[in-house]
C-alpha cells in the first residue's frame, strides 16, 4: 500500500468514525469466510457498517481524530469494526448473538459517543434497549393517561345514558 492509498484510507476511517454514534472494536480470529458473510448480512440488516482495516491505519485516523486513546491497547491481532448510526446498541445485538452461536468473534471495546465501554461490558450493552423500543415506550407513557381520560368519560356518558333511560321507564309505567 503506496502512502497515497494510506492517506486515502485514513480519511475514509475518519469520515466513518465522525459519522458514527458507535463504534465497535472486534476480534474476528478463527472466523471464516461463511460465517464472516452471515455475520456481515447480520451487521447490514441492522444498517450497521462492519469493516476491517490494518491495525495502524486504524491507530492514525483514531490519533487525529482525538479521544479514542482508550482504543489504542486494543488495536492488535485481527480486528474488524463495525460503526453505528443511531441505533447503537445493535452492534452488541449481533455480536453477542453470533458469540453465543459459534463462540467466535469476540468484542475488545467500545466507544458510545464519548463513553468507553470493555468487553465485559458486552451483554450489558446487548441488554440495553433500542431508540425504537425507547420511543415507543415513551409514546406508550404519553398515550396510557389520555386513554384512561378518554375511557372515564365513555364510562360517564354512558352512567348518565342509563340514568336518563330509567328515569323514562319509570315515567311511562
Amino acid at each position: 500500500m503506496d502512502k497515497n492509498q494510506k492517506v486515502e484510507s485514513v480519511a475514509q476511517i475518519k469520515a466513518m468514525i465522525e459519522n458514527s454514534t458507535g463504534i465497535y472494536l472486534v476480534d474476528y480470529q478463527g472466523v471464516n469466510v461463511e460465517d464472516i458473510n452471515q455475520l456481515r448480512r447480520g451487521f447490514l440488516k441492522e444498517n450497521i457498517s462492519y469493516k476491517v482495516f490494518k491495525n495502524t491505519l486504524l491507530k492514525r485516523a483514531f490519533q487525529e481524530i482525538g479521544g479514542y486513546e482508550k482504543f489504542e491497547p486494543l488495536l492488535v491481532g485481527m480486528t474488524g469494526v463495525a460503526f453505528s448510526g443511531e441505533n447503537y446498541v445493535a452492534p452488541a445485538k449481533v455480536i453477542k448473538k453470533y458469540f453465543k452461536e459459534k463462540n467466535k468473534f469476540s468484542l475488545k471495546g467500545c466507544y458510545i459517543e464519548s463513553q468507553f465501554y470493555g468487553a465485559d461490558q458486552l451483554d450489558n450493552l446487548a441488554s440495553m434497549p433500542t431508540k425504537e423500543e425507547v420511543m415507543a415506550s415513551i409514546i406508550g407513557s404519553i398515550a396510557a393517561p389520555a386513554s384512561g381520560i378518554v375511557g372515564a368519560i365513555n364510562a360517564v356518558m354512558r352512567d348518565l345514558v342509563s340514568v336518563v333511560d330509567e328515569i323514562s321507564k319509570k315515567k311511562a309505567a
